[in-house]
């Protein structure tokens, strides 16, 4: 007859065995220095981001995070050299979904393939915010559809292929608009280019628009988001004021080499999703006006797929193209 102890302890001893194996397996992250490329200009909220998240991962890890700025493309200049990394969580993308969600459709060649890069984390979301000149008198969005029907108005964005530049294409289709889309390198360019009057307006990043709103230099109209921005609660969304199929939004993304082993992308997700649940980073994720989202994964996946196809069906219809 078996001695009584020799199951329970063939048991614990392989659940100690599993234990140690799995331990084993999980991969060390960081070893060495992590660099975040971000495909878009300094001061713009991924690379505000970027630094807020490298400085608490450096404090946690020891390691140095360092931020290098790789516009160009819209985007896809530094995703291209993400892409072509070595995969071993070093080199990581920090960005917004553009690369691959709105790029594809609009390059007829892309440097990388969609499986060269894959999404690590989706961070947030955020909507964008319609302002003008205050010198065109438009102050409504009511007073901006009649003059964007009546005539041609110039409206910026940060590039060609960025969300402004889709918004200005969604407009002009589904609300009969005239407006012509001036690229400018990055977000606050753009911005710049409206309190300049360069342009009558833009439909740009909420962060970079609200001081030049609160200064009186530019006219919020609405934000393109589902719900109003936090940070400027008296503006309404354009399904308010009877525009929803204007609504459009902006996903913050952190992506690592497509072929970058699974356990290691497990590890990396769980350091960041870590880091952005400390109350520092949430406060400042309200800051950017930006809506916390976590996904890591086939969810991160899933969502970035779902706006892919949105989008998708929109620059069909306008025949946006870049080259």
């Amino acid at each position: 007859m078996p001695h009584p102890f020799s199951r329970t302890g063939l048991i614990l001893s392989l659940g100690l065995l599993l234990g140690s194996f799995a331990l084993a397996q999980a991969p060390s992250w960081p070893s060495k220095p992590v660099k975040f490329i971000n495909s878009f200009p300094p001061g713009g909220p991924s690379d505000i981001l970027a630094r807020a998240v490298g400085d608490v991962l450096q404090k946690q890890f020891g390691q140095p995070f360092v931020v290098d700025n790789k516009p160009g493309a819209a985007g896809n200049v530094g995703a291209d050299q993400v892409a072509k990394a070595p995969p071993d969580g070093n080199t990581l993308l920090w960005g917004i979904d553009t690369t691959h969600t709105i790029n594809p459709h609009i390059y007829k060649v892309m440097p990388f393939k969609e499986a060269d890069l894959k999404p690590l984390v989706v961070i947030s979301s955020s909507g964008l915010l319609l302002g003008v000149h205050p010198g065109t008198g438009i102050k409504t969005v009511k007073d901006f559809m009649k003059a964007a029907r009546d005539r041609s108005l110039n409206f910026s964005s940060g590039g060609n292929g960025s969300p402004g530049h889709l918004w200005v294409n969604m407009a002009n289709i589904s609300a009969a608009t005239r407006l012509v889309h001036i690229p400018y390198r990055g977000n606050s360019p753009a911005v710049m280019a409206v309190v300049a009057g360069e342009v009558e307006g833009g439909t740009l990043a909420t962060p970079g628009m609200l001081p030049q709103v609160k200064g009186g230099k530019i006219n919020a109209l609405a934000v393109t988001s589902q719900k109003r921005s936090r940070l400027a609660p008296e503006v309404p969304t354009v399904a308010e004021v009877g525009f929803k199929d204007l609504e459009s939004e902006v996903l913050y993304v952190v992506m690592a080499p497509g072929n970058t082993p699974e356990p290691l992308m497990q590890t990396m997700a769980k350091a960041i999703t870590d880091a952005l649940a400390r109350p520092e980073l949430q406060n400042r994720l309200n800051e950017l006006d930006m809506a916390y989202e976590g996904l890591s994964g086939n969810a991160a996946t899933q969502r970035l797929k779902r706006l892919s196809d949105q989008y998708g069906r929109v620059i069909r219809a306008t025949g946006m193209k870049v080259d």
